[in-house]
């Protein structure tokens, strides 16, 4: 048996299955998509649960789906996604994405490979999680950790506020917040695993220019040969952000990306650079003094 409450329009339903049937508790809803539009998303999404121990929560905008005990997928979706969206919204984001976004959280490998292959048709090429713009949803192994879900939240806010973004700064922006905290109440990103692999290929010469890195094409970005342009591009936007120029480089670009879609001259007016090969020593000198344990 459903048990479905009446709900107004100024609340939104925390969904979580019982022997199969859906039941509904009530909280306090954020702008945005109305009840309807999750009422309906709801009743769609239901038909593609691959089985009952399926937990379903709404975490404004997201809808969050995990096969953990609910109390566990409402944990994450309040401390991590929940967390992450504010932070991010209150730096950065005017607006929620576009459509209403799942969120599937599985709860080991196992579970991700198989589940993921089923809604998706395919095998995920990574093990850690990906967002799929067609499938409107997130797709992550819950059990590698936190930092690939708030890395993947980014994106479906980019594609909504910053569409004309190139793949560099939208995985570096993403990968940014894998390692991340607060700093005065403000989101940041923290040294990651991604450090150790720049630093080698700063030692041997062979971390490109930033206006070949801000140039690459996606197909480019994604094809790197030498292996650097994540952590290049996640490493620029982490000595943005602790030179306090990472929101002011967000914006100007944003602004200017009709006449700069690369973002370079846009780069080097924020950083008030005139000779950027100089930046760029500067740059690797600081990047080989960071450190991660």
């Amino acid at each position: 048996m459903t048990t479905r409450p009446r709900l107004s329009s100024a609340w939104c339903a925390v969904v979580f299955l019982i022997g199969g049937a859906p039941l509904l508790a009530v909280e306090p809803a954020a702008e945005g998509f109305t009840k309807s539009d999750y009422d309906q998303h709801l009743a769609s999404l239901q038909k593609r649960l691959p089985h009952e121990g399926f937990s379903v929560v709404i975490q404004k905008p997201f809808v969050v789906i995990g096969d953990e005990p609910l109390e566990t997928v409402k944990l994450r979706a309040e401390k991590t996604v929940k967390w992450a969206v504010d932070h991010l919204k209150q730096e950065y984001f005017k607006s929620d994405p576009a459509a209403i976004i799942d969120i599937w959280l599985f709860q080991d490998a196992n579970s991700y490979n198989e589940h993921t292959t089923k809604l998706v048709r395919r095998v995920p090429s990574t093990p850690y999680g990906f967002y799929s713009p067609s499938e409107k949803a997130l797709f992550m192994n819950i059990a590698t950790g936190g930092g690939t879900l708030v890395h993947e939240i980014v994106h479906p806010f980019m594609e909504t506020n910053f569409p004309a973004c190139p793949a560099w700064f939208n995985e570096g922006f993403a990968s940014l917040y894998e390692q991340s905290s607060e700093r005065n109440g403000r989101i940041i990103g923290n040294t990651n695993w991604r450090l150790r692999g720049l630093q080698t290929a700063i030692r041997k010469g062979n971390v490109p220019p930033f206006d070949t890195l801000c140039r690459t094409t996606t197909d480019q970005f994604y094809s790197d040969d030498k292996g650097t342009n994540y952590s290049q591009a996640r490493y620029l936007c982490y000595y943005l952000q602790e030179h306090g120029l990472l929101q002011k480089y967000y914006r100007a670009f944003r602004l200017n990306a009709k006449s700069d879609p690369s973002g370079y001259e846009t780069l080097r007016v924020v950083l008030g650079e005139k000779d950027m090969e100089a930046f760029q020593e500067r740059w690797e000198a600081e990047v080989l003094k960071l450190r991660f344990d």
